[in-house]
């Protein structure tokens, strides 16, 4: 959740999902803090405000009672998530799935840890090996398969992609100093 908007207990959220019309629906949600602590909420009413959502929630009636919110992710409880069309995942169940590039040689990049949004059209994957972070667009153009069950991701890159991060080799860093004459 993104700040507390008015007096009475109301937060603004960023829209991260494709349906901001089914909070209509909804009235049980979570508020996971960075530590993974999970709070039950119940939604009271909602309206878009800007480029947000604002939320109030039961029990939830200062500025003080939002605060402790702020910094939380909104979640829906997997059974009660809306059925999506083939082709279409849910963010939560990208986290967690090994990426694999196919080519001329499949390599297994490392395991997607996080899911950026904003910084393009695609979304970002933020995958670890456990030395290294990788940020892989996650575009149509590039995927391959996506298997959430088993927690996999297969993908096509451009060649190159994987090493626009990487850190100079010794021959690099040395064609990069200055001729000393």
């Amino acid at each position: 959740m993104a700040k507390t908007q008015g007096r009475h207990g109301e937060v603004a959220v960023d829209i991260l999902t494709d349906f901001p019309e089914r909070f209509a629906e909804r009235q049980r949600l979570y508020a996971v803090d960075p530590r993974g602590a999970r709070r039950e909420l119940r939604l009271e009413n909602f309206w878009p405000h800007k480029e947000r959502l604002v939320l109030k929630f039961a029990q939830v009636d200062s500025i003080s009672d939002a605060e402790a919110l702020i910094g939380c992710e909104l979640q829906v409880p997997k059974s009660e998530r809306t059925q999506l069309e083939p082709g279409v995942n849910y963010v939560g169940d990208l986290v967690g799935c090994q990426v694999v590039v196919t080519g001329d040689a499949v390599r297994v990049v490392g395991t997607v840890t996080d899911v950026q949004f904003g910084a393009g059209e695609a979304p970002l994957l933020v995958v670890s090996d456990g030395r290294k972070e990788y940020l892989l667009p996650f575009a149509a153009a590039y995927l391959q398969r996506i298997d959430t069950v088993a927690k996999t991701i297969e993908m096509s890159l451009p060649a190159g992609m994987l090493e626009l991060d990487a850190p100079l080799s010794r021959e690099e860093k040395e064609s990069q100093k200055p001729n000393s004459s």
